[in-house]
């Protein structure tokens, strides 16, 4: 007795009997508005790129941006990893980060999940008082009083502390935390667990992909702040490097003790002056790279985090 194997179904048998059939105008469009919208993402960034690794004569003759490279002139970032001002700001802008981060992360865990308990102590009028800053906003002047007056004027903590915990990000937490099975926190309780062992080891462990959504937020929100660095430092050696880009290209200002004359010995190069108009990209070019980098290692969670708490229907 021979056996017929199944015949695989095609593509099309999977389509819902509801839905069209894709026309070929239809794809057309389709790929046609992708390829413009990805064009009009890199083509910037190309332009960007190319105008930070290009000479003055180059830059010159271009008018401005370059869009067609001819010689790769890397001394813009030879100036700026070389230490000074910048240098600075781009550690600053690190430590921040690594340190905002980390300090966020662990305040919205910890109170997202006493939140999401619905047995403990103050919980309603703890979770209205911070819906509520949905809607009310002390202001830039009552914030700037309270950090001042806290003695944190020209010190990194105020880059951090007055920031610590978005409301969203919370919200969005407690929402999955609640969505765990309780039968799991009631057997651990029932083992002898206290409520810290419950978090680190069952609570945690199964939120990886919101928290690492949730990170991934604060890092971007703190690598990109320059806000409060206006407000809080006054100081150059504490500017984070956002603050320097938002004077260096909005501003107009030239880059201090590194435009126009600066020139740096580049190995199979020679001596190089870099342009101002460089050295502007370059920095546009540091501030974008980090968050380029991270981002593939956490976009495979952001389909499962930032559904969370969503309609379902």
């Amino acid at each position: 007795m021979t056996t017929i194997a199944p015949r695989r179904s095609s593509r099309s048998s999977r389509r819902p009997v509801w839905e069209e059939r894709p026309s070929v105008l239809g794809q057309l469009g389709k790929g046609t508005i992708l390829t413009l919208v990805t064009a009009a993402v890199l083509v910037p960034l190309w332009v960007v790129l190319v105008t930070s690794l290009s000479s003055a004569e180059t830059i010159n003759e271009a008018g401005g941006y370059v869009l067609l490279p001819r010689e790769l002139d890397p001394s813009a970032y030879v100036v700026i990893f070389s230490g000074g001002l910048i240098g600075r700001a781009v550690w600053i802008s690190t430590l921040i980060t690594f340190i905002g981060t980390a300090i966020s992360l662990t305040l919205t865990v910890l109170a997202a999940y006493g939140l999401s308990r619905s047995n403990s102590v103050g919980h309603r009028p703890l979770l209205f008082y911070f819906l509520l800053t949905f809607l009310i906003y002390p202001g830039m002047i009552p914030s700037y009083l309270v950090v001042t007056g806290l003695g944190l004027k020209n010190n990194l903590l105020a880059l951090t502390l007055p920031t610590a915990i978005q409301a969203f990000n919370l919200v969005v937490l407690r929402a999955f935390f609640m969505n765990i099975p309780s039968e799991l926190i009631d057997s651990a309780r029932i083992d002898g667990a206290g409520e810290f062992r419950i978090l680190t080891r069952i609570v945690l462990p199964l939120s990886k992909a919101v928290v690492a959504v949730i990170g991934l937020f604060y890092a971007v929100g703190y690598w990109n702040a320059f806000f409060n660095a206006i407000l809080y430092i006054d100081r150059n050696d504490l500017q984070p490097l956002q603050r320097l880009l938002q004077g260096y290209i909005l501003l107009g200002q030239a880059p201090p003790n590194v435009g126009g004359g600066a020139v740096v010995h580049i190995p199979g190069i020679g001596y190089s002056a870099p342009p101002s108009l460089a050295i502007k990209m370059a920095v546009v070019i540091v501030t974008v790279v980090p968050a380029l980098i991270v981002y593939p290692f956490i976009q495979r969670h952001f389909t499962k985090g930032v559904i969370i708490g969503a309609v379902k229907g």
